[in-house]
């Protein structure tokens, strides 16, 4: 199965009040680009996150994006209730000295350092989550991308099959251009000459039809027509391979043209030329 390269994907994860989640965009490339954006908390997860990539991905540009959100509702508060009362004993000591014994304001003892502890996720669980998150996100990516590759696969093939029915249209109508050649040259001789030169007039013929003979270009667009159903039929990472075989497909249909002297090759090559420009730009997406 080939496999699309334009897809999104997101999943979302909860671990002791931290709401994580993932976002990943993938758009065509030519190579694999991995541009990974990561809170500060799992800064060090960056070279994990592009081996994960790689290891499941060949092509496309990927924007990864790790969201992180700690939970307000539940902060995690942790009270230092040893300092707490040394702070306490220390005031009322203060206060004896001075002889100004005065009421401790709470709120005053929990501006001091380290009397109000935010409990901290554990940072190897934190990291263990995000992995597994992006496990998550990158399959969900993947059963994307392979949706589109198979609609793509489709599209590609159902114009190999009217690129094939654009050449056997070509194939039927040479014989008769090569008969409308002939009787038009034996005008144009009989026109020069009093009576038609056979021999002078082969030999025109010969010459013309050399000059307008495109069985080697057909002959090639049934072959590169194949090869690419075989490649698409096959799957994996075939972009690379396609690109290469819609380069000379184009190459025989604008050959194709440039021979052509009747209305009918002539269109033909004109459809067969749109078909393969369709084809390019459905190719140009997949993996």
């Amino acid at each position: 199965m080939i496999r699309s390269m334009t897809a999104f994907a997101r999943t979302d994860g909860h671990l002791d009040g931290v709401d994580l989640a993932w976002e990943i965009r993938s758009v065509n490339h030519r190579y694999l680009e991995i541009s990974p954006r990561l809170p500060e908390a799992v800064r060090t997860l960056e070279g994990i996150v592009r081996e994960r990539c790689r290891s499941r991905l060949a092509r496309g540009k990927l924007d990864l994006t790790l969201r992180y959100q700690e939970d307000e509702a539940d902060p995690n508060l942790e009270l230092n209730e040893a300092l707490v009362k040394r702070i306490s004993e220390a005031a009322r000591r203060v206060g004896d000295l001075v002889m100004h014994p005065g009421q401790i304001d709470p709120l005053e003892v929990l501006r001091f350092p380290g009397v109000l502890k935010t409990t901290r996720v554990d940072p190897e669980a934190l990291q263990n989550k995000a992995v597994e998150l992006l496990d998550e996100a990158l399959d969900s990516l993947l059963a994307t991308r392979e949706r589109e590759g198979e609609q793509l696969a489709k599209l590609v093939l159902d114009r190999l099959t009217l690129i094939g029915e654009q050449v056997v249209i070509v194939r039927a109508a040479l014989p008769r251009i090569r008969d409308h050649l002939r009787e038009r040259l034996r005008q144009r001789v009989e026109d020069v000459l009093e009576t038609a030169d056979n021999d002078r007039l082969e030999q025109e013929v010969v010459l013309a039809a050399q000059k307008m003979d495109v069985d080697e270009e057909l002959d090639r667009l049934e072959a590169h027509v194949k090869e690419v159903r075989r490649v698409v039929e096959k799957g994996g990472q075939a972009g690379r391979r396609l690109d290469f075989l819609m380069q000379e497909l184009n190459r025989e249909a604008n050959t194709l043209a440039s021979k052509s002297i009747d209305a009918e090759t002539t269109a033909a090559a004109v459809e067969l030329k749109v078909l393969i420009e369709q084809m390019r730009e459905q190719v140009q997406n997949i993996e």
